[in-house]
């Protein structure tokens, strides 16, 4: 037998078969090499960052309220309505956005306010180590690495200002989502007052405090919609004239919350039909997709959280069930 030719095949033949594993690599990466372990970052990671960030947040939020929370102005909205900032806005971004990027240098994040770090005293890294108190299930899960070059990270260091001046703390949250090329994957969800947390990783699981929620197929024709509170424009007259004379609509503040409230089963859909942040619904998109529910814009177009523009201007429609026939009923009086 000829063992020599069937040696030097063998080679060949491996030879040919990890050229190919290495051009799926360089392919699926985008050409990128991964030269060090910053090249990439783990999900289950960012997944306990972003719960212990947004916690940090809303104690300092929290902490602000019994001081002067110096409220200033940071213009008026599309509606005309008044858009204000506090102190607390900047405390929570500090202790989020910095206990973030010091945790991972490379990370993309984008934060709805803006202070530069020699402002700023609360900039402790995290523990990777450890896991947020009450999300011990996050243990079992398995890792999974991504290439860091990928992920945009979007916080809101407290999404409801407006009502966090008047003492309306029931709605304020600090957020924090994660995107992968513009898909939103984790979203975190901190309500600072009560305190609870809630969390979605996408395709992996929730936490365990997001209830089960029944379909109800009789809510289609007599919906109950959560508009907002502040920035109503005409979604209460769109959602009335879309849904019929038996639509609730219900105004709520904070964008956080009304998705939360989709995502609990309190209400049906959340409308909003003017200009929103990105920051104010990445976490939010997250965690209803990892429900199983949609968030679309009104024209029902996925919204792409690539940090290039901030704006969402074909408004959003947040549901947990009959996504496409409330989408139906919005082309006629949609913007």
């Amino acid at each position: 037998m000829n063992f020599g030719g069937t040696l030097r095949i063998n080679k060949f033949a491996c030879f040919i078969l990890g050229f190919i594993l290495f051009l799926i690599i360089y392919w699926r990466s985008g050409g990128a090499t991964v030269t060090d372990k910053s090249d990439l970052v783990n999900l289950k990671h960012l997944l306990k960052a972003g719960i212990f960030a947004a916690e940090r947040g809303g104690k300092r939020v929290v902490s602000q309220k019994n001081g002067e929370i110096n409220v200033q102005s940071k213009g008026k909205t599309q509606e005309g309505a008044n858009d204000p900032v506090t102190d607390a806005d900047f405390a929570s971004h500090c202790a989020m956005y910095y206990s973030l990027k010091n945790t991972f240098p490379k990370l993309s994040i984008v934060s709805e306010e803006h202070t530069g770090a020699a402002g700023c005293s609360d900039q402790e890294a995290i523990d990777l180590e450890s896991t947020p108190a009450g999300h011990g299930v996050i243990d079992y899960m398995f890792d999974e690495l991504v290439y860091i070059k990928d992920v945009t990270v979007w916080i809101d260091p407290l999404d409801a200002t407006q009502e966090y001046t008047e003492g309306l703390y029931q709605y304020v949250t600090t957020m924090m989502c994660v995107a992968i090329k513009g898909v939103p994957v984790i979203g975190v969800i901190h309500y600072p007052f009560t305190p609870r947390t809630y969390w979605g990783w996408y395709t992996k699981r929730t936490s365990d405090n997001i209830p089960s929620v029944t379909h109800k197929e009789e809510n289609k024709n007599q919906p109950t919609v959560v508009v907002s509170r502040s920035h109503p424009g005409k979604v209460t007259e769109t959602a009335k004239e879309a849904f019929g004379d038996k639509t609730t609509v219900i105004p709520a503040a904070g964008a956080g919350y009304k998705v939360m409230t989709v995502v609990n089963g309190t209400y049906d859909m959340y409308l909003h039909t003017s200009v929103i942040k990105k920051w104010d619904l990445c976490a939010g998109d997250a965690i209803i997709k990892s429900v199983d529910g949609k968030m679309t814009t009104t024209k029902g177009d996925a919204i792409d959280y690539s940090p290039n523009e901030v704006k969402v201007t074909d408004g959003v429609l947040v549901t947990r069930y009959d996504h496409e026939y409330y989408l139906s009923k919005l082309p006629v009086v949609a913007p």
